[in-house]
């Protein structure tokens, strides 16, 4: 985000992206987390694990299209596949947690908007 922030900022035609962009990976914004932990705190007392997460996965090209919108960079996103994918996925079994009747509620859109609208007030400022 801050890399497509700055590249808008200084006019840059491009920006580079490890890899092919096809794994996947979930994503829990933080107050859904905390939210999740609380439930937990007062719904679960068993020794198993149990995860947290939204058991949504989105392309790392997704991602960057989504920050690309919020950010509003209009250069391109140019994948270098010379460079490492990583795992191609991660994303968590939230079955547990899903019977216990626990969702998180922000989406993954809306968290990458929320967290763009801390950076510029916080970071930028």
């Amino acid at each position: 985000m801050q890399r497509m922030h700055n590249a808008k900022i200084e006019g840059k035609e491009s920006i580079e992206i490890w890899g092919t962009g096809t794994p996947k990976r979930e994503f829990l914004y933080v107050d859904d987390c905390a939210d999740g932990l609380i439930f937990l705190m007062n719904n679960y007392n068993e020794s198993d694990i149990i995860n947290l997460g939204t058991g949504i996965e989105h392309s790392i090209k997704e991602i960057v299209d989504m920050i690309k919108e919020i950010v509003g960079y209009e250069g391109e996103c140019v994948y270098n596949s010379e460079k490492p994918d990583g795992t191609m996925r991660k994303v968590l079994d939230i079955s547990k947690i899903d019977k216990l009747g626990w969702k998180p509620k922000i989406e993954l859109k809306d968290g990458i908007k929320l967290l763009y609208d801390w950076y510029l007030k916080e970071i930028v400022t």
